[in-house]
């Protein structure tokens, strides 16, 4: 459950493991959104904060167990700053009382959680390559993605947030900003946090890397201030 990395073999994507966590993680989580898809305003609030307060003590304790075998050097392998590591910033801004703020956080949980969350569950490549099934981290991240997935189902469906167009000004403020911070690390410990300075072999990053070549880094974080926002705003308007 809790062996340290490379000790165990990783389970591997796409294998009855993998299968396994995917459907278990989906099940879940309508599962609960049936029972929750009902709620009003406050109920829903509710939920946030809970959720809040439940992920970051979950990730607080995944951070001091990975410095237990990882050099404070090694950010990418501790620190929260990558595309779905904003659900955790974006629930803190959801539950401040500044509506600015507040709509900030809620854009984001109700469109880019839903396709990064999405993403994982279908390439968890940050875990299950390097831990088993049952490992806290596995177990940990299709936990939190799988929240990602159901914040974003729940504020769309009770109607919590009703998206407009311009709200993609929101959204892309905390990918920006997060981007900015990312960047910074990235060039003073050679890392790549938000997957926005390097190449990431074996996912379709590898692709884009092969062909934007010097304008990888800006069409990186381009690419993630604008379309997770703008396929699921699209998405609810024709559904709806």
């Amino acid at each position: 459950m809790f062996s340290i990395r490379g000790v165990k073999e990783g389970c591997g994507l796409y294998g009855i493991e993998h299968l396994v966590l995917f459907i278990l993680t989906i099940t879940i989580i309508f599962i609960v959104l049936h029972f929750t898809k009902r709620f009003n305003h406050n109920q829903v609030q509710k939920v946030l904060k809970i959720t809040c307060i439940l992920l970051w003590i979950l990730e607080i304790i995944k951070i001091v167990f990975v410095l237990q075998f990882t050099p404070l050097i090694r950010v990418n392998e501790y620190l929260p700053l990558y595309f779905c590591s904003m659900l955790l910033y974006a629930l803190l801004l959801s539950n401040l009382k500044n509506k600015c703020l507040r709509r900030v956080g809620d854009v984001f949980l109700a469109t880019g959680g839903l396709i990064g969350g999405i993403i994982f569950l279908i390439m968890p490549t940050t875990s299950l390559p390097y831990y088993p099934a049952y490992h806290f981290i596995s177990i940990h991240s299709f936990l939190f993605h799988g929240t990602m997935i159901y914040l974003g189902l729940l504020l769309n469906i009770t109607g919590y947030i009703k998206l407009k167009l311009n709200d993609i000004y929101y959204y892309a403020a905390l990918v920006l900003f997060l981007s900015i911070i990312a960047l910074i690390i990235n060039n003073i410990f050679n890392s790549n946090l938000m997957f926005i300075s390097k190449d990431f072999p074996g996912t379709p990053i590898h692709i884009i890397y092969n062909l934007s070549g010097i304008f990888f880094t800006p069409i990186m974080i381009i690419g993630q201030m604008t379309l997770p926002f703008l396929i699921i705003y699209y998405l609810i308007k024709k559904f709806k």
